[in-house]
């Protein structure tokens, strides 16, 4: 138990100094501010995933894959979510034309150069996308509230009471009252938040807390699954309690996604 609240401690005080940043960004950056917040987010959490597919035998181009990320939250900026498709655009182009004049290129080191810098990348320049609606700095807040909620609740009910497994053979420690935990916590979030701060309907913030939840525990143990391939036990070591960037926004990497285009689909 002592180990446990330990680890619990190091955790939210790993994420905290995270959460200060990002509100500081959301709060006194501007858009612009969001973008770099996205831009540094991706640049390291695609790294750390370059290396995992590297412990698999892969070859990933890199610079090509992180020149992306960078340009994809900037693109978001000037032409919205134009700008942002002109770049995904230009990186299956320059990704397919590298593979042809490099010979010692191979399909899955193409598959999976894109597919990083998409699933991350691109995912995270949503942020700005999200930023740049009506409300967007109380959407986005709502939304990160949403994910720290989903992640201690889920945690602590987890690690006390959790005893039915989620998925065992990808990752031992989830459970479904963890899930069920979480995915109250997010809705009452994004309730609480949502009401007060947005003018979108009960409804609408129902569907975004449940959508969320769903994200985050998708993007989490698509993110274990992808360590297990590579036999890892943590993506990287820079943020005590949480192993990488990659370990500590798996879930919210696709919130932000799957975030924007429910507002999107919910007329925002």
């Amino acid at each position: 138990m002592t180990a446990s609240l330990s680890d619990f401690t190091v955790r939210t005080a790993s994420a905290g100094l995270l959460g200060v940043m990002m509100l500081a960004a959301l709060f006194f950056g501007g858009v612009w501010g969001i973008a770099a917040l996205a831009a540094v987010i991706s640049v390291l959490a695609l790294a750390e995933f370059y290396a995992l597919s590297r412990r698999g035998g892969r070859r990933p181009q890199e610079f090509l894959g992180l020149a992306a990320s960078v340009a994809m939250p900037v693109a978001a900026v000037t032409a919205e979510r134009g700008g942002l498709t002109v770049v995904a655009a230009a990186l299956v182009i320059a990704a397919l034309a590298s593979h042809v004049f490099t010979r010692s290129s191979r399909l899955a080191e193409t598959a999976v150069t894109v597919f990083g810098t998409l699933y991350i990348g691109f995912s995270l320049a949503h942020l700005v996308l999200i930023r740049q609606m009506d409300d967007g700095t109380m959407l986005l807040l709502a939304m990160i509230v949403g994910v720290w909620v989903n992640d201690i609740a889920a945690y602590l009910a987890g690690s006390s009471f959790g005893r039915l497994p989620l998925a065992p053979r990808i990752s031992p420690n989830k459970t479904w009252e963890g899930l069920a935990a979480g995915t109250i916590a997010t809705i009452v979030a994004w309730l609480l938040l949502g009401t007060y701060l947005t003018g979108l309907s009960w409804a609408l913030l129902v569907v975004l807390g449940l959508a969320a939840s769903a994200a985050a525990v998708i993007g989490d143990l698509a993110e274990s699954r992808f360590k297990r391939e590579a036999d890892v036990k943590d993506s990287g070591r820079l943020l005590p309690g949480h192993g990488g960037f990659l370990d500590r926004f798996d879930g919210f990497i696709l919130v932000t996604l799957v975030t924007h285009y429910v507002l999107l689909i919910g007329g925002v």
